[in-house]
């Protein structure tokens, strides 16, 4: 019904519990039991892979997180990438460059956020505007996102497709073994966090036509 395993379901929801009980003043020790880990070893082995960060640094909001971010102008408009030391956490694409800065300080406002000098990001970003110029490979950059199991899995069936070819919604549910989840993957598709990364405008409607890009 829900398009996961048993498992991956129950991964999921106690993740949803211990984010809520986090920012709600729980301890992490008192959080994680309460969640239904059944010790900090499960817990912290996971953690950084679906919340991008320690539990503890969840709890303050982001606080002690660094994030550099570099922005250009490019086809569509302007695009700005930012990324933590263990890769991107975020590509997005506007008409307006202070809107996505400020987006971004909105979405990580206890991290300590700057434009970032770092060779590593200037590269990530010459890597997206190739590939909005319609130029270079395939990019598999690295990714540090936050993300659900059937958010992890519609994403990496994204990844899949090849450059310069297009899916319907149907037939990447249907890629995925889940022909009945064809609005699941709309819905991922419009959490996207990584455009261009994360190819979600390769998926189109059963018709053809656009299906709504989130970056407008």
């Amino acid at each position: 019904m829900v398009g996961i395993s048993p498992k991956h379901y129950a991964d999921a929801y106690r993740l949803v519990s211990l984010k809520d009980l986090l920012l709600r003043g729980s301890s992490v020790t008192d959080g994680l039991y309460d969640a239904g880990y059944g010790s900090s070893s499960r817990l912290y082995e996971k953690s950084t892979t679906q919340i991008g960060m320690t539990p503890t640094t969840y709890r303050k909001r982001g606080a002690g997180i660094r994030i550099g971010y570099a922005s250009a102008e490019c086809q569509l408009g302007h695009v700005l990438l930012a990324s933590t030391e263990r890769g991107i956490r975020t590509i997005s694409i506007g008409d307006d460059k202070q809107v996505l800065e400020e987006s971004l300080f909105q979405e990580f406002s206890a991290a300590q956020i700057s434009p970032g000098n770092d060779p590593t990001l200037a590269k990530w970003l010459a890597e997206i505007l190739e590939r909005l110029s319609g130029k270079g490979p395939n990019i598999h950059l690295p990714l540090d996102i936050r993300a659900t199991a059937l958010q992890r899995m519609v994403w990496e069936e994204l990844q899949r497709i090849p450059v310069g070819e297009t899916a319907t919604y149907g037939e990447a549910a249907r890629n995925l073994r889940r022909p009945g989840f064809t609005r699941a993957v709309a819905r991922a598709c419009a959490t996207n966090p990584a455009a261009i990364a994360i190819p979600c405008h390769r998926v189109v409607r059963s018709d053809g036509g656009l299906g709504g890009y989130k970056w407008g």
